[in-house]
């Protein structure tokens, strides 16, 4: 009794901040992005707040995400210098295949996040959050029925990273660059204008899966099964 309660009221707070997006987008005539912003902000922190209120977490299982999430870090921070050639993506899907879609959104909102203390944080930031975060969430359901081998990696990683990361993105510059006056060909041309990033980024992805994916998998797995890091 108390689950259902709980999930029917994480639901109408979905709901509500779902309508709240769709009241500034369809029916104001002019769009406070920032609005928008700080309710992709909370979407990306709920599925945190319902995976810790449903169900037990050991501190193993904090210290791994925990240390996963360091990880996706310090990877972009490594690459700060060659633009959109970041293996963050990769490092979010990966632990996606290990722990599941749920701690793979975690690891991607919250990696984006922390990792723009040293980028820079905007307004851009939730969208990123958001973003990273469906790339784990989509990828830990597809491996959960595929398997996870070099040549699915990089191509899973590819189109998650170029399609969904870059699709998710650009909506921030959408809403930056146009407000309330966005039109078909104004989006049309933002989403054009960032193939090229999106394609790198895509790219970068697939290659750092191709060559470390599986290897990484490995150590993640083994840490596992020693020491029981994950509830099953």
């Amino acid at each position: 009794m108390r689950k259902s309660k709980q999930i029917l009221t994480f639901a109408v707070m979905v709901l509500s901040l779902v309508g709240i997006v769709l009241w500034q987008v369809l029916w104001r005539r002019q769009i406070n992005y920032y609005i928008v912003c700080a309710v992709f902000l909370v979407l990306s922190m709920l599925p945190f707040f319902i995976s810790f209120e449903l169900k037990k977490i050991t501190a193993r299982e904090v210290t791994l995400t925990a240390t996963l999430i360091a990880i996706a870090v310090v990877s972009r921070a490594v690459f700060y210098l060659v633009p959109q050639v970041k293996p963050i993506a990769a490092v979010v899907i990966v632990s996606a295949v290990c722990l599941g879609p749920q701690r793979g959104y975690l690891i991607g909102a919250f990696s984006a996040f922390i990792s723009n203390f040293i980028f820079g944080q905007g307004y851009w930031t939730p969208f990123q959050m958001a973003a990273l975060g469906a790339v784990g969430l989509i990828a830990g359901l597809i491996f959960k029925v595929v398997k996870a081998n070099k040549i699915t990696l990089a191509a899973v990683g590819f189109v998650l990273a170029f399609a969904v990361y870059g699709a998710i993105v650009d909506l921030s510059t959408i809403f930056m660059a146009y407000g309330s006056n966005v039109t078909l060909e104004g989006a049309a041309a933002i989403y054009l204008s960032g193939v090229p990033f999106s394609l790198v980024f895509g790219i970068s992805t697939a290659v750092f899966l191709l060559i470390f994916g599986k290897q990484f998998i490995k150590k993640v797995e083994r840490l596992d099964t020693k020491y029981g890091l994950i509830q099953k």
